[in-house]
């Protein structure tokens, strides 16, 4: 027995978003690939430090796939469990994204450095003959300031899309659930 009324609708519209979400979480992954392939002609990854950049594209593109794939399969064959996931794993992507986990250490990526070597960065943060001193951060931190009305909205966007994904499955969940109930 399947959900009818409005969980119909909520449902179409938690496997439409997700799926919009798998393909992204897709393309991510795709993307990280072909930076790898671009940066250092080839897929291997020799020197994680100096593929910081795909990794995360693939990180991040492998994160969103799987929750994407729990969301989009859930609704779509009215998992309980799938869409329970999916709503547990969407809860702890919100609760990391506002923690602001920091290392707190004096140490900085060893792409930072000015000879790149294993471990060079560590500790070397405020030494200029081993690290360059106008580093990444400091750009992005400028480019994000001058740009801060558009990262409020997509951060609110975001956060907006977080948290209905996570009321629509949890409702997508009850109607699941009463149709179990009522069998």
């Amino acid at each position: 027995m399947g959900v009818e009324g409005g969980m119909k609708c909520v449902k179409y519209l938690l496997f439409f978003f997700n799926f919009i979400f798998w393909l992204c979480g897709l393309a991510l992954i795709v993307l990280g690939v072909l930076v790898q392939v671009a940066l250092h002609k080839t897929v291997v990854i020799n020197n994680v430090s100096a593929s910081s950049a795909p990794i995360v594209l693939i990180v991040v593109g492998v994160v969103v796939f799987f929750i994407a794939f729990f969301g989009c399969c859930g609704a779509w064959k009215e998992s309980y469990c799938m869409v329970t996931m999916f709503s547990i794993l969407l809860g702890l992507i919100i609760i990391t994204e506002i923690g602001n986990f920091g290392s707190g250490t004096n140490s900085v990526p060893d792409s930072c450095c000015v000879n790149v070597t294993a471990g060079c960065g560590q500790g070397a943060m405020e030494d200029s003959s081993k690290v360059h001193q106008m580093g990444c951060q400091t750009v992005v931190e400028e480019l994000l300031k001058k740009n801060i009305m558009w990262v409020i909205v997509a951060a609110l966007v975001i956060a907006f899309l977080q948290i209905m994904g996570i009321i629509f499955a949890c409702m997508l969940m009850r109607g699941i659930r009463s149709g179990y109930e009522v069998m």
